[in-house]
């Protein structure tokens, strides 16, 4: 930081010439007035005034002159010529005499008024013009009235009297600067360093120890350490605004130094408003992350992206119109008649951009969410300001407008309580009825046994007969958050009911054509000897209930 500072100073003495007129003219000749004032026009009268305030030929009383001192009683024309010439410099106004008009009955054809009247700089300094009376072109009788008030202006809280002191110190010159010129940049550098390094002592030691102790060290050094920063350069900004106007630089080179610093003012504003984006986003984050649902840790960051963007908006106005001196108007007119050309081109944006708020109004889903709905099929993973991103089955990701998914009918799979699972149990037709209302039971307590099945909704039963199967309906619901967990639940359920039905000696039918052979030699009948007492699979039933049952105690 400290060589950036030096490179600076040196770049200033170094582009600084042996010049220190306020007239700025490729007429070499422009000084041969032929008199010591010379009123006839507004080229004269400027050209006397600013003459006569040179260093060479330093004449403040003929400078006086050129002042409509009518109306003033007992003042200093000298004093008023020269702050009013200090006015010029501070405000780092440029005067061109080559631009001026040499023409006696001069008229601006653009002012309202009839009077002959000639501005140097409206925007700037509105209120110093020259007037002609009579036949004499001179500063007008309001712009004299006027000098002190804007001396004070361009030279607040006390920096005036530095305009007087420093040049006491010595007028030697160095580089093409006087001695008391150099001396004043040094002091100057040196009261930027020590603030800055005070400044910087309290935010990084002070401010940092504050947040540690009350447990927010992380958001002090994340968020609100570079807002300091930030702030501390602005500040440094305000004191070379202050303090090295009064150094009366050459006008060629502080009329750029004045723009620069004019420029980083609302530039840095928009820095700390910039950071302040993150501040804010960070605290709403907070609150997101104390609610059930993950919609609002999307919008945080939506909110964080639309202040940035309006921050930059805003900033940048306010850098062409204070920094650059620029008129917006006609640009914010014409930002308006085209908005309306862009607002009637991108309808397809506009309406996904108001679909994306009615999704974090209506709250259709959640990150997170499986949602279905015709094409749409997959997991919610982002809600943006134009589409949605959703994972789909086969891993890829969709992103789909959200003006389309705000008109569509959903299927929010991730808003349910529970998660159904249905099968048809196909079991030979050779199976006996009492073999059949056993295995239903053992069916039944499974579901009852699950610890992530719904002990209320259940339909397990014998229910149809098929061309090649008798058909036990399995119809039950999980209680588990994810199609994951789903996967997992219907693993462990149809893994008891193959136990159970290799328990009970329960086959399962598959579309066949069987030829039974009754009576072939040697060879044992393939029906099996299905014992027809039902208490004898009642008991199997047990038995198995109670091995199972005794695993999981285990």
């Amino acid at each position: 930081m400290l060589k950036k500072y030096f490179l600076l100073v040196i770049l200033l003495i170094c582009a600084s010439t042996h010049s220190f007129a306020q007239l700025i003219s490729d007429n070499q000749n422009i000084y041969d007035l032929g008199s010591s004032v010379n009123l006839s026009s507004p080229y004269h009268t400027t050209l006397s005034f600013f003459y006569n305030l040179e260093e060479g030929h330093y004449k403040p009383e003929n400078a006086a002159k050129t002042l409509d001192l009518s109306d003033i009683e007992n003042q200093n024309g000298q004093r008023l010529a020269v702050k009013l010439k200090q006015i010029f410099e501070g405000k780092g106004i440029l005067i061109r005499i080559n631009d001026i008009p040499n023409e006696q009955n001069y008229f601006d054809s653009t002012a309202t008024s009839e009077e002959k009247i000639y501005y140097f700089d409206k925007k700037k300094l509105p209120g110093i013009f020259l007037q002609k009376t009579g036949n004499s072109w001179k500063y007008s009788a309001f712009s004299v009235s006027q000098i002190d008030e804007l001396h004070t202006e361009t030279y607040p809280y006390g920096t005036a009297k530095l305009l007087n002191v420093l040049p006491k110190i010595g007028n030697q010159e160095y580089l093409g600067l006087h001695l008391w010129q150099l001396v004043g940049l040094f002091i100057l550098l040196l009261l930027i360093f020590l603030s800055h390094w005070i400044f910087t002592l309290v935010v990084d030691r002070l401010l940092l120890y504050i947040f540690k102790r009350y447990g927010y060290e992380k958001v002090g050094e994340d968020y609100i350490l570079p807002v300091a920063r930030v702030v501390s350069f602005y500040l440094i900004v305000v004191l070379l605004s202050l303090f090295i106007r009064v150094l009366q630089l050459p006008i060629e080179i502080w009329a750029w130094i004045v723009i620069v610093l004019r420029t980083l003012k609302p530039f840095l504003v928009t820095i700390i408003f910039y950071k302040l984006a993150d501040v804010v986003a960070a605290y709403f984050t907070k609150l997101a992350t104390k609610t059930e649902s993950t919609l609002d840790d999307q919008l945080v960051p939506l909110l964080r992206k639309t202040l940035k963007a309006f921050v930059i908006i805003v900033g940048t106005l306010f850098i062409l119109r204070d920094g650059l001196n620029l008129d917006i108007i006609p640009f914010l007119t014409g930002l308006s008649i085209g908005g309306v050309a862009i607002a009637l081109a991108a309808q397809d944006t506009i309406k996904n951009f108001f679909g994306s708020v009615m999704i974090f109004i209506d709250k259709p889903f959640q990150v997170g969410d499986w949602i279905t709905s015709g094409d749409i099929d997959g997991t919610v993973e982002e809600v943006g300001f134009r589409s949605t991103r959703i994972r789909t089955f086969r891993n890829s990701l969709m992103y789909v407008p959200n003006g389309k998914i705000a008109d569509a009918i959903l299927d929010n799979h991730g808003l349910r309580q529970y998660r159904r699972f249905y099968t048809t149990l196909t079991i030979t037709y050779d199976t006996p009825p009492p073999l059949i209302d056993e295995f239903v039971i053992g069916l039944r307590e499974i579901v009852l046994a699950h610890p992530h099945t719904r002990k209320d909704m259940y339909h397990v039963y014998f229910n149809n007969l098929s061309s090649f199967s008798q058909d036990i309906m399995f119809y039950i619901f999980f209680e588990v958050p994810t199609w994951g967990d789903e996967l997992k639940c219907r693993h462990e359920i149809l893994i008891q009911i193959v136990k159970l039905a290799n328990s009970l000696g329960v086959r399962f039918a598959f579309p066949t054509q069987t030829l039974h052979m009754e009576s072939f030699p040697e060879k044992k009948s393939l029906v099996p000897d299905y014992n027809p007492d039902q208490e004898f699979y009642h008991n199997k039933l047990g038995a198995f209930m109670q091995q199972e049952l005794k695993k999981k105690e285990d």
